[in-house]
């Protein structure tokens, strides 16, 4: 067994070594990087420069060609490139998350007594165990998470605490957009006795 010591280059960008930078979603960062600091390991891992450019402007959007099919996807358009794709789904999840709903609801339970249900504070990647605990002690009240009928977790609050949730969810996580958040109350229909 030899005694050498190996010397191993990090990616200065995503800290990998370059080999693997292709893993870390920042690839074309990483390359800038790899060819302003060590252009041999760039050549050895990526070819020269003039055969890279060559390819990248090979890179076609399907869907943009004038032969595509008029009853085709041409709505759609597909990237070849997988750094374009990970920007695609990136910029597919912001939307999603600009355009989903927080619901703060106040249920009645019986005459006196209700709970607040909150939901939809998962796709802003808040963790629900810790809020629920969170809401717990800052309420002196059970809180708990559940599946609700859809079989999605929510936040069930023993009380009426809708407004100081609303406050608390703008104050304890900035992502949550405050247009964003929908206070409900949802009441139970008196019987009545003819």
């Amino acid at each position: 067994m030899g005694d050498t010591a190996r010397e191993v280059l990090y990616c200065g960008v995503c800290t990998m070594p370059p080999e693997y930078c292709e893993f870390s979603g920042t690839q074309n960062k990483c390359k800038e990087w790899l060819l302003d600091n060590h252009e041999d390991v760039y050549v050895q891992l990526y070819g020269d420069v003039e055969g890279v450019t060559e390819k990248v402007a090979q890179v076609a959007i399907e869907g943009d060609s004038p032969t595509a099919p008029e009853g085709g996807r041409s709505g759609r358009t597909f990237v070849k490139d997988k750094s374009a794709k990970l920007e695609a789904k990136l910029e597919r999840e912001n939307q999603k998350k600009q355009s989903s709903r927080v619901i703060v609801k106040r249920v009645e339970r019986t005459k006196r007594k209700s709970v607040t249900i909150v939901h939809g504070l998962e796709v802003f990647d808040v963790d629900l165990k810790k809020a629920a605990k969170m809401f717990a002690n800052r309420f002196a009240c059970g809180s708990s998470v559940a599946k609700n009928n859809q079989n999605q977790d929510e936040i069930v609050v023993q009380g009426d605490f809708s407004d100081d949730l609303h406050d608390l969810i703008l104050a304890q996580w900035p992502q949550v957009p405050e247009d964003n958040i929908d206070l409900v109350e949802e009441t139970k229909k008196k019987k009545t006795n003819n």
